[in-house]
């Protein structure tokens, strides 16, 4: 119902007139009872019509003030409402000045009808005390101008995202939370009590105006206590839940949370900043996305941990690399578009066997790929993963029959880490058995199977693992002083379901293992 009038207000063109005057009757109306209740009324002699219209005079001409500059506050400050645009700087800056400008004005009018009334009453009555009487008009100006500071902060709440929007992340002291506190506070409870002390100094009443006045006061401070504290409590009730809720959802990674903005006090900075850190935290989670695409998740998360230092150590890696045969040719027969195409398939399956078998693609060269088992996550048995995966990247790429593809996989000490300057860092490994898979992808593609991988590799796999895989010859890659022993995977005919496996071929790879051994025992150095 609230919001409801609060739209209202804010689209009519009389809307801030009629909550103006409203907030200057409802004071009028609370001291003219008061005076009633008290006893001053019926003080004032038979000639009270007269004395009454000669006080009304400066009322009335402030009512009809009051109600001509509110109708062209509508205009000054929420022209750029009408019109239907954003406001500029300055009409958002005027607009948050509002309420302090209305209710300073709202005093202005007020004070010199104290003082006219006052005086007037005090010298056509007797029996009324001049100080009594101007207290209890003061009070009751107080009292209006509080209320229309309060209502007007309500009633430009729903333009604070507007202006929010125009200027930043704004605040004005006026409609801080300290500031409402004490309207509050002065509004329920300070006034009323002191117009209660007001009624119980005055002389002239008897004990029964008193007490029906203050009765009346204290039904006035309990009413407008509850409105105003359920006003100010809802105004920082209602957007702390909000905050708390958006809180939640940021914790459990819906980084795409935002609060609406309704003040321009502490909490409206509060809502700010929620919305910044949602922000600032869906940018880092993009950019780390971006980064573990580059250079691996593993790799990612390695460097936003350590920093920028370089950093490295020697591991035990299996190093898997996988080329394509003839991509010259390839690319001057097909579109640079339609090569890629088949490149970014190849590798899309690289990538899915060597992330599933707990490995890291490390780099990808043009039409080949580096793929790493053991770094930077250490691995138990990096060699198993290794040969399962160079077996699947085989199998799915063959199925597709698009490309031709060589794989080597080789397994030695290595520097894994970070290589470059304080500039520009890349992670990577160096080391004999990186050199050692290249030359053997090199070989494989001339092998039928179009895998080779190293005798280390099968030395080091698991025994089930290890049975998969024949000695296949013993080849000199290029830039070795002596030939290396390259094994490749065994063909084995396809079984019936539950049939139980062929051992036989299994005991003979491990035989072929344990002769590959004693050779290089009894071999020469």
């Amino acid at each position: 119902m609230i919001t409801k009038l609060v739209v209202w207000a804010l689209k009519a063109r009389w809307g801030l007139a009629a909550v103006v005057i409203t907030a200057n009757l409802s004071g009028l109306a609370v001291i003219v009872t008061e005076l009633w209740l008290s006893g001053f009324l019926g003080r004032i002699g038979a000639d009270w019509r007269y004395i009454i219209m000669l006080v009304s005079i400066y009322p009335v001409v402030g009512f009809a003030a009051g109600v001509g500059l509110a109708v062209r506050d509508r205009t000054v400050y929420f022209g750029w409402l009408d019109d239907g645009r954003r406001p500029t700087v300055d009409e958002a800056h005027r607009l948050l000045r509002l309420p302090i400008a209305i209710t300073t004005r709202a005093l202005a009018i007020w004070l010199p009808g104290v003082i006219v009334a006052a005086s007037m009453l005090s010298h056509l009555t007797a029996h009324n005390s001049l100080a009594v009487t101007a207290a209890l008009f003061t009070l009751g100006a107080l009292e209006s101008a509080g209320f229309t500071f309060l209502i007007v902060d309500r009633l430009i709440r729903p333009t604070i995202p507007v202006v929010s929007g125009v200027l930043g992340p704004t605040a004005h002291w006026s409609s801080s939370v300290l500031m409402r506190v004490v309207m509050t506070w002065a509004v329920a409870g300070a006034v009323p009590l002191l117009m209660l002390i007001a009624v119980l100094a005055d002389p002239a009443s008897g004990a029964p105006d008193r007490i029906r006045a203050a009765i009346y006061l204290a039904g006035v401070s309990i009413g407008a206590g509850a409105l105003a504290t359920t006003i100010l409590a809802r105004s920082v009730a209602t957007p702390m839940r909000t905050l708390r809720r958006a809180l939640d959802r940021i914790t459990k990674g819906e980084l795409d949370v935002r609060v609406p903005v309704g003040s321009t006090n502490e909490i409206g900075r509060l809502e700010n900043s929620v919305n910044e850190l949602a922000a600032n935290l869906g940018e880092r989670e993009r950019m780390r996305d971006v980064f573990g695409r580059h250079v691996g998740a593993e790799v990612a998360e390695r460097a936003l941990a350590g920093g920028v230092d370089l950093t490295g150590d020697v591991r035990e890696v299996s190093a898997l690399f996988v080329d394509v045969t003839g991509s010259v040719e390839l690319s001057s027969g097909l579109t640079p578009q339609d090569f890629v195409a088949k490149l970014n398939r190849l590798l899309a399956i690289v990538v899915a066997a060597t992330e599933e078998n707990n490995g890291l693609v490390n780099k990808f060269e043009g039409d080949a790929a580096l793929c790493i088992f053991g770094a930077p996550i250490a691995l138990r048995d990096n060699a198993t993963p290794a040969l399962r995966a160079a077996r699947r990247i085989r199998d799915e790429v063959t199925a597709t029959g698009e490309l031709d593809i060589g794989i080597g996989v080789a397994h030695g000490r290595v520097f894994a880490g970070d290589i470059g300057s304080d500039t520009r860092l890349e992670y990577t490994v160096i080391g004999d058995a990186v050199n050692a898979a290249a030359r053997l992808t090199t070989a494989a593609k001339e092998v039928p199977r179009r895998i080779l991988v190293s005798g280390a590799v099968i030395e080091a796999a698991a025994a089930q693992e290890r049975a998969k895989w024949g000695l296949y010859d013993h080849i000199l890659l290029r830039g070795m002083p002596e030939p290396t022993a390259c094994w490749t995977d065994v063909e084995t005919a396809p079984t019936a379901h539950g049939a139980e496996p062929d051992t036989d071929t299994d005991a003979a790879a491990v035989s072929a293992i344990a002769e590959v051994r004693t050779a290089t025992t009894e071999s020469p150095s």
